[in-house]
């Protein structure tokens, strides 16, 4: 082997080759016995036919090429590019070799029938979503499947959808400096990692179906909540290990779940001395019943706890009515006289938190009242504690317009601390 490098850019000034008699390109063989003059040899010989006598396999090349610039059936313009066969022979020989050639059927169908087969043992095989709906522009479907256009195969907006702005102004001149065509080069790189990260995430959407989501929704549904919340979380590793994987794992979780649940039921009946199946489903009935006296029970003792409260009779009554029929019980039985007090407000990522004392903190997490609204309230209390001269209650409810028992805590803390006096 040797380089072109001796010889300049020019293809006229670089040596012929003995073969075919073309200009020299690379890669080619040098001989290293032969000359003066030296022996070249081109590795670019392809006057040799392949499908067809009368077709040399540079000719088979460049028909494919130009089918696929002109495009297929534009056969008059395949032959002006190709320039040594007709219009005739162009579509004649595409259609013979390339369209109806029996082996090149075959070796599809082998194909095909292997991919199959590695498959076919499998216990839970992946099967990509049907054809996607088609809804028209601009409506609810249309937006949750993200303006997905099925005849184009395409979206309205794709996923960063200005990275062609970064070329606008993008122009290669002649006088451009070596740093700045660098820069324009790099510019371009940038653009087509952007391309190539659209394409990925367009290929992750057509592996795993996710172009229908109402449907891929409902298909999620139909597993237990413990398979469910496993779903979620796996959900952003599924563009790793594949569709196929992904949906393996999913389903053998699923069945891992149920196969878990019967093993415990099982355990149960053995637990409880049943040793066959007509003993567990009298053991059923029973426990089922027993579950049915306990609520019974539970809901009887809240009612004659709040037995003063007559919501809370009313309540009691409908829940037994729907246990008498069958039904699943409404909302556990409330009352207002024994409402039970909210949890602390949790101030952590709250904006303004940063801005409070360890006290103010405290009134914020009781009174349940966001920082920033109390820097609001705070900051109108005291401007109107110094124009007046000190504040008073009324005058403090009548200034914040909040709950009156929040506004008492809020006041009497700030004289409390000292920021305001009484008026």
């Amino acid at each position: 082997m040797d380089r072109l490098g001796s010889f300049s850019n020019d293809p006229s000034d670089k040596p012929p080759c003995r073969g075919c008699s073309s200009y020299l390109m690379e890669p080619y063989i040098k001989c290293a016995e032969c000359g003066p003059p030296p022996f070249f040899l081109c590795l670019q010989t392809s006057d040799f036919p392949v499908l067809d006598p009368s077709w040399t396999a540079q000719e088979e090349m460049a028909l494919l090429e130009a089918v696929m610039d002109c495009g297929f059936g534009n056969w008059q313009d395949v032959a002006n590019q190709m320039c040594t066969k007709t219009k005739e022979e162009c579509e004649k020989h595409y259609m013979k070799h390339f369209i109806n050639n029996p082996l090149f059927a075959s070796t599809l169908l082998n194909l095909k029938q292997a991919e199959e087969a590695k498959t076919a043992d499998t216990a839970i095989p992946f099967h990509s979503t049907d054809d996607p709906p088609r809804p028209t522009f601009d409506s609810l479907l249309s937006r949750d499947m993200a303006g997905y256009m099925p005849a184009r195969a395409d979206f309205i907006e794709e996923f960063d959808n200005y990275a062609e702005w970064d070329l606008r102004d993008i122009d290669f001149v002649e006088d451009d400096s070596d740093i700045l065509h660098a820069l324009k080069m790099a510019v371009v790189d940038i653009y087509h990692s952007r391309l190539k990260e659209r394409q990925r995430r367009k290929k992750i959407i057509r592996d795993h179906g996710l172009i229908n989501l109402r449907k891929f929704q409902l298909m999620e549904r139909r597993y237990p909540k413990e398979v469910q919340d496993l779903y979620e979380t796996m959900r952003r590793f599924a563009r790793i290990v594949g569709p196929v994987e992904h949906d393996k794992f999913i389903e053998s979780h699923a069945l891992e779940f149920e196969l878990r649940r019967e093993i415990k039921r099982l355990q149960e009946y053995r637990t409880a001395g049943i040793t066959n199946f007509c003993s567990a489903r009298t053991y059923d009935h029973l426990k089922k019943t027993r579950e049915e006296e306990r609520v019974k029970r539970t809901m009887l003792s809240e009612v004659l706890q709040y037995i003063q409260d007559s919501s809370a009779c009313q309540q009691w009554l409908r829940r037994q009515a729907d246990i008498d029929s069958g039904l699943s019980p409404s909302l556990p039985v409330a009352s207002n006289s024994g409402r039970r007090s909210a949890p602390p407000l949790n101030l952590t990522g709250l904006p303004g938190t940063e801005k409070l004392n360890e006290k103010e903190k405290e009134l914020c997490q009781m009174v349940r009242l966001v920082p920033g609204a109390y820097l609001e309230y705070k900051s109108a209390l005291l401007n109107e504690c110094n124009k007046q001269g000190g504040l008073r209650l009324a005058q403090a409810r009548a200034l914040i317009k909040i709950d009156v028992n929040k506004t008492r805590k809020i006041y009497d803390f700030l004289i409390r601390e000292g920021y305001i006096t009484k008026g």
